[in-house]
This record gives structure tokens, sequence and C-alpha cells, in this order.
């Protein structure tokens, strides 16, 4: 049986994914990205600042790819990134790793409904016009 600092330290090394995750059609990269992302963001921040290369070797992806993915992660709404600078001992002043923050997955949901209320307006417009020119050539 555990006493109470096991369970309280058991917790400390868990997180959760969020419900809604698997309603955004997210690829598996995505989803790896992502997930890795939340395991060492600190947790009253929401940030984080691994490397590319270091992201790709913990979820098995070539830094490259990482990039691709986390271009996707930002433009559907489940991170956002800085660019950070650091100064080298010589007083050289250099790019960082990207700061990553964990968006609220309300946002994403909410942008990702947007979007394809969007593109159901655009489809129906797309008929529409369609469906008219068929009309004046038919008449």
């Amino acid at each position: 049986m555990m006493n109470g600092w096991q369970k309280q330290d058991l917790l400390k090394r868990r997180f959760t994914l969020p419900n809604e995750l698997f309603s955004l059609k997210l690829n598996s990269a995505e989803i790896s990205i992502y997930t890795y992302l939340l395991y060492i963001e600190n947790r009253k921040t929401h940030q984080c600042w691994p490397s590319y290369k270091t992201i790709g070797k913990a979820v098995d992806l070539s830094p490259k790819t990482v990039k691709k993915y986390v271009a996707e992660l930002v433009d559907k709404g489940l991170i956002s990134t800085e660019n950070t600078t650091v100064i080298t001992k010589k007083g050289i002043k250099r790019n960082g790793s990207l700061r990553y923050t964990i968006r609220p997955i309300k946002e994403a949901v909410e942008l990702y409904h947007q979007r394809q209320l969007r593109q159901v307006e655009l489809d129906t417009a797309r008929w529409n016009a369609q469906k008219t020119t068929t009309e004046k050539k038919a008449g």
C-alpha cells in the first residue's frame, strides 16, 4: 500500500492528454510531438524550450520532420512558438531554441470548428455557382 508522499510523487510524474485532442484529426507525428511537449512543459508557465533535435530523439523523427509538424501544431492553434536568443561565454548573441507555449485546447477546438464551417460555406457557394451556371446553359 502506498503512503501519502508516494501517491503524491506518482501523480507528479503523470500528465493527461485532453480528450478533445483526438477530435482534431491530428496525425501520429503531431500527436507524438504535442504529447512530448506536454510531458516536458513547465506546469505553471505551460512553456518549454527543446530543440528540434531533442524532440526528434524523443519521438523518433528527424529534426526536419519535427520542424514541419511543429508548424502544423502552431497552425492548428495547439501551441505557439517564439524565437529566443542566448549569449555565449564570449559575449556573442546567438539564436536559441524555440520557446513553446502550450495553448488552451478550447482555442484549438474552436479554430478547428471555424475552419470546418468556413469550408462548408465555400463548398456551398461553389455548388450554388455551378448550379446557376448549369441552369443558365440549360435554359
